[in-house]
């Protein structure tokens, strides 16, 4: 019996192993020798998600509806407050100054704006159109009152026109924003200014981002 199954085994085709050149032709074909396939699924979601949040970002910035307020609100969104939006003059050797104040609390608040002058003169004059627009607190505008200039938060120098950026310190003060023509004895000065305070937060830094 056991020769018998001992020959039906013998009878059977037998595995070879295989070497040489066709063995590492099937090693590098292989499945496990493959390089894998790029990730592109998740590279699609994350476009998807970045685009759809910040259509959801610019939505909620730019819609009326209640929802929209309520998530401005949460977020600390304040809109722009207006300080000066018209034109005016100044007379010679002198100044005009426009009050404002922060409350307690204002935090990541600047100043922002563009000026421009024209100067009121005769023809036998000669040519005077700068004026120096400076961003003070109280303090600070004592001293310059009294010939001190010091503590400035913005000084744009005598210039014919401008654009003002600058940071306001944190917490409640009382500031300054001056149209000095003291340089200019004759000349008066009419000047055409838009000045706001912008509140900073997360929402306008990530619309910044990707724009």
């Amino acid at each position: 019996m056991w020769r018998e199954f001992a020959g039906r085994v013998s009878g059977l085709p037998q595995m070879r192993t295989t070497s040489g050149p066709l063995a590492k032709t099937a090693e590098v074909l292989s499945p496990q020798s493959l390089p894998p396939k790029p990730k592109r699924r998740r590279g699609k979601f994350w476009i998807l998600f970045v685009a759809l949040l910040i259509g959801v970002v610019a939505w909620i910035t730019a819609s009326g509806s209640p929802f929209a307020q309520a998530a401005r609100e949460m977020a600390g969104w304040k809109h722009d407050q207006v300080i000066l939006d018209k034109p005016f003059t100044v007379a010679p050797h002198t100044f005009r100054y426009y009050k404002f104040f922060l409350p307690e609390g204002s935090a990541n608040v600047s100043i922002v704006g563009q000026f421009t002058t024209d100067a009121q003169k005769r023809e036998d004059q000669e040519s005077d159109n700068g004026i120096a627009v400076c961003v003070m607190n109280e303090a600070a505008f004592a001293m310059w009152q009294k010939g001190s200039a010091t503590g400035w938060i913005y000084d744009s120098g005598i210039v014919p026109a401008g654009t003002m950026r600058a940071d306001i310190p944190a917490g409640a003060g009382t500031y300054y924003l001056v149209f000095s023509n003291k340089a200019s004895p004759k000349t008066a000065k009419t000047v055409h200014a838009t000045v706001r305070l912008s509140y900073k937060n997360w929402l306008r830094r990530l619309l910044a981002r990707h724009n």
